[in-house]
């Protein structure tokens, strides 16, 4: 496949992919630019919770995730999820992920995505990375070896060089888009993944669990289950049940629970006339005084005052 077979395929698998997101949801945006031949960058606003994606498997293509707000989690062909959140970033082909499911745990994810065509990097790369040694074997053997998903906590570095894909001045977006991608590549290469902090990755079965579990939690708010309680119904060790927990939903049992409790809360009090007292029961307090703290803690106003302002 030549160059120009592959720009082509590689476009029309961003196409196949935003096509995809916008239907999914009215909510949903996709926005591509070119940077240059063989390197597109792509930003998503996507609320869907779960989405299939489907497009050509193009083993010298690397694409590289970063998510910026929110959490996003791919389910890959080989029956492996793994979960990013803000600052959190992902290697792979688009092989890997020609026939993927996304779920998005929380229900909201804002990032984006570099595609860079390997082939047209090493024969023709951009003039500042020329004479650096940068090719796109390089990339393949570091982070895709044998069709593998790396995915990596981010750090300093890595926070500084993505974050600047954001909030630049319009005059200067275009730039800013074009260096940060260079100085991207140029940070991976030099990177060794052996000592950067990688992504726990989970069976679908483990996952599939962790959402039946946090589909009952969030179906009895006026409960205290424990973690005992759903260790012993499900059968899963209680350290097990709480990493997973966090990184699917990016945050403890507890505090997770909580921010719905205090989420219900807030809807009841603008949508009925449902006095404080039942709404604490409802939401899992026995006591009007601590859930109006929790719920101060959470809006920085008091029950009534929220639904007397709101």
């Amino acid at each position: 496949m030549n160059f120009t077979e592959v720009i082509s395929n590689m476009k029309s698998n961003l196409s196949e992919v935003q096509t995809t997101i916008l239907k999914s949801n009215r909510k949903n945006s996709m926005q591509t630019v070119t940077l240059a031949p063989g390197m597109e960058l792509s930003y998503y606003t996507m609320y869907k919770e779960n989405l299939s994606l489907h497009h050509q498997p193009l083993s010298r293509v690397m694409e590289i995730n970063y998510c910026h707000a929110g959490r996003i989690g791919w389910k890959m062909k080989n029956g492996f999820s793994v979960y990013l959140g803000p600052g959190d970033y992902s290697i792979h082909t688009m092989e890997v992920c020609a026939d993927s499911e996304l779920s998005l745990p929380n229900k909201y994810y804002e990032g984006l995505t570099l595609c860079v065509d390997l082939d047209l990097l090493t024969k023709e790369p951009p003039v500042l990375l020329k004479d650096t040694g940068i090719t796109g074997e390089l990339f393949l053997k570091k982070y895709c070896l044998k069709d593998s998903f790396s995915s990596f906590a981010g750090n300093e570095e890595t926070n500084a060089i993505f974050e600047g894909f954001y909030g630049q001045p319009e005059n200067m977006v275009s730039a800013y888009q074009n260096l940060k991608a260079l100085e991207l590549l140029l940070y991976l290469a030099k990177a060794e993944p052996a000592s950067e902090k990688h992504l726990d990755e989970y069976q679908a079965e483990q996952v599939a669990l962790i959402r039946q579990i946090h589909e009952q939690l969030l179906s009895n708010l006026d409960r205290r289950i424990t973690i005992d309680e759903l260790s012993k119904e499900y059968l899963i060790n209680t350290t097990t049940l709480k990493n997973i927990f966090k990184a699917v939903y990016g945050t403890s049992i507890a505090a997770h629970v909580k921010e719905h409790r205090m989420e219900h809360a807030a809807r009841m009090l603008l949508e009925t006339n449902t006095s404080i007292a039942d709404i604490a029961s409802a939401v899992g307090y026995d006591s009007q005084s601590k859930f109006t703290s929790a719920f101060k803690d959470a809006y920085q106003v008091t029950p009534r005052e929220y639904r007397k302002n709101h």
